[in-house]
């Protein structure tokens, strides 16, 4: 655990003052940025299309899972014409380890026509136009517009292609646990992040949180006594089940960095 002096630890979200808050929220990142000095994304791909359909089969599983069939997948079907054209059963056979692979099939499908029929077969790098596709929400999309920065697609940054913070079950969790946030709606919590952090870290600090989630602040076992961010936390003294959050019941999300909860058609 760090020595250093930190912003005092309020005793709840609530009892935190603006400034305070500010301060606490510099010190997090900069001891996020010294565990992890350069992050990249866990799903394995070689450009946008394939992030994207990893991306969107990462619901609900784990991003090992995504890994090992996302090779054979890209191997049959590497573009989305491949995909678009591709039978229905042949891409639920090779999906159904991920779970739900009815409707993944269906959302990868309809994207990558969407993609031909409107994108020319290319992936739209804006928040505006990734939302429009077939099983695509803010939270697949920031996905995409993160890598776009870490992996220079296009350029890298661009203020206004709509890029905000990603929210899946890891930084839901910790976003909750470290007072940043107090709703349990995943696109509400990624606005009272994105008041809080600056745009800056917005690429990265999801990323971060989720290692962090996966390595310290685990769901239920959470290593209070050994987090390097125990003294800025105020769910800490809790051991990570703070009054403030009991009895929620989770919501959205899932597991992986783009992952969120399956619905008949799935938009995450």
């Amino acid at each position: 655990m760090s020595t250093r002096s930190a912003a005092p630890r309020p005793a709840s979200p609530s009892a935190e003052r603006p400034a305070q808050r500010a301060r606490r929220v510099q010190q997090i990142l900069r001891r996020l940025k010294e565990r992890y000095p350069q992050v990249g994304l866990p799903l394995v791909h070689r450009d946008p299309f394939q992030l994207l359909v990893a991306t969107i089969l990462s619901a609900q599983t784990t991003d090992i899972m995504v890994n090992r069939i996302t090779p054979v997948l890209f191997q049959r079907y590497p573009t989305p014409q491949a995909l678009a054209d591709a039978r229905a059963r042949d891409v639920e056979r090779i999906i159904k380890p991920t779970g739900f692979f009815r409707q993944k099939t269906k959302a990868i499908t309809h994207m990558s026509r969407s993609l031909l029929e409107r994108f020319g077969g290319r992936v739209p790098l804006t928040m505006e136009d990734l939302i429009t596709l077939e099983g695509v929400g803010r939270k697949t999309a920031n996905v995409v517009l993160s890598a776009k920065r870490l992996e220079v697609w296009n350029g890298g940054d661009n203020p206004a292609d709509g890029l905000g913070i990603g929210v899946d079950t890891h930084v839901r969790r910790l976003s909750q646990r470290l007072g940043l946030a107090t709703s349990d709606d995943p696109e509400t919590i990624e606005q009272q992040l994105m008041a809080i952090i600056p745009r800056a870290e917005w690429d990265t600090f999801s990323l971060r949180l989720i290692y962090f989630g996966r390595e310290v602040c685990t769901a239920k076992r959470p290593r209070c006594l050994q987090c390097p961010l125990n003294a800025l936390c105020p769910s800490a003294p809790f051991r990570g089940n703070p009054p403030w959050m009991r009895h929620r019941r989770p919501r959205g999300g899932g597991r992986g960095p783009g992952a969120g909860r399956l619905r008949r058609r799935p938009k995450r």
